[in-house]
């Protein structure tokens, strides 16, 4: 018989193998020390939780200036490729390098690159869940004809996580890096989180867990409060978490029920994926400023003047919000140069920009019938990221809404949870009793009072904000809480499971017909809210495996399919999410030949790391193969 193989394809791992692995306890040590890493858009953190006192974040190691390092509490997520000339033998270097650095990462690529934008790489976590780009490929900076060397998303990645653990060790010297907890975004896919499991990897983190972002906020607020939490939620209470950062925005609603005086939590809805934050607010920004200078009679500003722009547009618009007093904020936008001094334009922000624009533009007050507007495709477009075509977070928030009904209709143990009252209301939409605030775009209070508002106006009741939050560092803290309560199991946990329900393709036993294929159903192999280290079998069921040549497998996901159960048949995949397609050869059993069909039992498993785990088990020879890749959603 032929051996295993393990195959990569389309960013999942996929492996095969004839026999399951040893049963172990898979249950982490108990450590005295707790690990949480937020690699984030626009900012990167690191947090500890030490025994039982409360989490902390720690200061990040960084290059500040052209003549020196300091210490900050966050790692901008940027990272510059300076020209060969702009790198000397004084060129300040950071406590674990011996040599002056190749790139510079932190806050001084950050503000070098307002000068140099062609040499910045920013927003890589966005290229990193981009499907129709090579993630591993260097790409970046995107449409730069000025770097000698690009990096990958897949390098970026890596080589932040690589700066917070050398930051990390560096003044924490033996820390225990293993079972570290990193956050993604609820809505990341299994290739994106393949990726980052794979960049963490890289950068030196064994057994890493992943958690959702606004999950690991909501630890974080319950940490803060600690047993006070229960005064701000009472049993029967719908909590959004809605974070919206420097490139996505998530939502998440966490139900809050109450059994003989005990509440619990369980994460009932998670959003899709947008591309959709502070960075298209930025660039909003940016065009209205360009417009407003060229109808002054400025020249049109290049492509580059247009990326410094960017930058400097950023930083003022975080002036103003955080500044009631200010009126407007000057701007300067660099020529093309290579000196650290450089000719300038100037301009300005002003308030009414940023009121217009950011606010009324990215959450206009709608109707709850308002839904994102998809646009059609032109036959060309320019190549770079899939932002959400329609900016309004407002309508997405409705659409999100929407299909939380929808969803939570669908499973009667989601239907007990929410409490049938909440889903009387005629409205169309599941309406949140509080909102937990997360991101960098909730520091400013006007985008929180809008939110409100709008839920508000929706419910036509108020809805009420969590107090306590803390946007920029919540997700770094909430992920080393959860670390902690993974190791010791003290603590309040949200139930969650898989975020979405799980299907495989197979092909149907119809007659066949000349000119078609057999129509593709789905069998349901995860249903939603599945739990790590849980197993179904798909008992009295036998399917055919095609074996000794190579062969198609394709998976389904399902984000409004809650009360599908594990081997239940969906006639087509009409209302799915294709998620893979696998091109796989699975070997002979003994006896077969290649291209023979052979008759299997399915069993499905979440593993304590998030993986699903299908085994295909060949009763007659008593072999077994494995389909495994990551789905964990915390």
């Amino acid at each position: 018989m032929a051996g295993p193989c393990t195959r990569r394809v389309a960013d999942i791992r996929v492996i095969l193998s004839t026999q399951l692995p040893s049963a172990a306890n898979n249950q982490p040590p108990a450590m005295s020390t707790h690990l949480g890493l937020d690699l984030g858009t626009s900012n990167c953190a690191i947090a500890i939780a030490t025994g039982t006192a409360p989490p902390e974040t720690l200061p990040v190691t960084q290059i500040l200036s052209a003549n020196g390092i300091g210490e900050k509490e966050l790692l901008p997520s940027a990272i510059y490729l300076p020209a060969p000339d702009e790198i000397s033998s004084d060129s300040p270097r950071l406590p674990w390098q011996e040599s002056p650095p190749a790139m510079f990462t932190g806050s001084f690529a950050r503000d070098r690159g307002e000068l140099q934008p062609d040499r910045l790489v920013v927003s890589a976590k966005s290229w990193l869940c981009h499907p129709h780009v090579d993630r591993r490929g260097p790409i970046l900076p995107w449409a730069s004809t000025s770097v000698e060397q690009k990096l990958s998303p897949l390098d970026v990645s890596r080589d932040l996580l690589l700066h917070l653990l050398s930051s990390l060790q560096s003044s924490h010297a033996g820390i225990n890096l293993q079972n570290a907890v990193l956050t993604v975004p609820a809505s990341f896919d299994e290739a994106a989180r393949g990726l980052t499991l794979e960049a963490a990897n890289s950068a030196g983190l064994s057994d890493v867990i992943l958690l959702e972002e606004p999950q690991a906020a909501f630890y974080a607020w319950l940490e803060n409060q600690g047993s006070d939490w229960r005064k701000q939620v009472q049993s029967g209470d719908l909590l959004l978490v809605c974070d919206v950062g420097g490139g996505t925005a998530d939502f998440s609603l966490i139900a809050v029920t109450g059994k003989s005086g005990t509440l619990s939590l369980e994460r009932v809805a998670v959003g899709e994926h947008l591309l959709l934050g502070g960075d298209n607010m930025d660039l909003a920004l940016a065009h209205d400023v360009s417009e407003s200078l060229s109808s002054s009679g400025t020249a049109p500003l290049d492509e580059w003047q247009f990326l410094a722009l960017i930058q400097a547009i950023r930083s003022a618009k975080e002036s103003l919000l955080s500044d009631p007093s200010l009126n407007d904020v000057p701007i300067a936008i660099p020529s093309r140069s290579r000196r650290l001094v450089a000719t300038t334009l100037s301009t300005t922000l002003t308030r009414e920009q940023v009121d217009r624009i950011a606010l009324d533009g990215f959450f206009p007050l709608v109707e709850p019938d308002e839904m994102p507007l998809h646009r059609r495709a032109g036959g060309l477009r320019e190549s770079g990221l899939p932002y959400a075509p329609d900016p309004a977070i407002s309508k997405h928030l409705a659409r999100f809404l929407f299909r939380a009904k929808a969803n939570i209709l669908s499973s009667p143990q989601l239907l007990e949870a929410i409490g049938a009252d909440k889903l009387s209301d005629p409205s169309p939409l599941l309406i949140p009793d509080a909102v937990l605030f997360n991101g960098g775009v909730f520091n400013a209070s006007p985008f929180r009072h809008r939110v409100l508002g709008q839920l508000g106006r929706w419910a036509g009741r108020t809805v009420r904000e969590l107090e306590g939050a803390r946007p920029d560092h919540a997700v770094a803290l909430g992920a080393a809480v959860y670390a902690r309560l993974r190791a010791t199991g003290h603590g309040v946990r949200i139930k969650s499971g898989t975020a979405r329900s799980y299907y495989i393709g197979m092909e149907s036993s119809a007659m066949a017909v000349p000119g078609r294929r057999p129509a593709t159903k789905a069998l349901c192999v995860a249903p939603q809210g599945m739990e790590e280290g849980t197993t179904h079998m798909i008992a009295g069921q036998e399917f055919l495996l095609y074996t000794g040549e190579p062969s198609e497998f394709r998976f389904f996901q399902s984000e409004v399919r809650a009360g599908d159960f594990v081997g239940q048949i969906l006639p087509d995949t009409s209302d799915l999410e294709e998620s893979a397609k696998l091109q796989v050869e699975i070997p002979s059993p003994s006896g077969h030949n290649s291209g023979e069909e052979v008759p299997v039992h399915l069993e499905s498993t979440i593993t304590e790391l998030g993986n699903l785990e299908l085994h295909l088990a060949h009763a007659p020879t008593g072999e077994r193969w494995k389909l495994a890749f990551n789905v964990r959603l915390q």
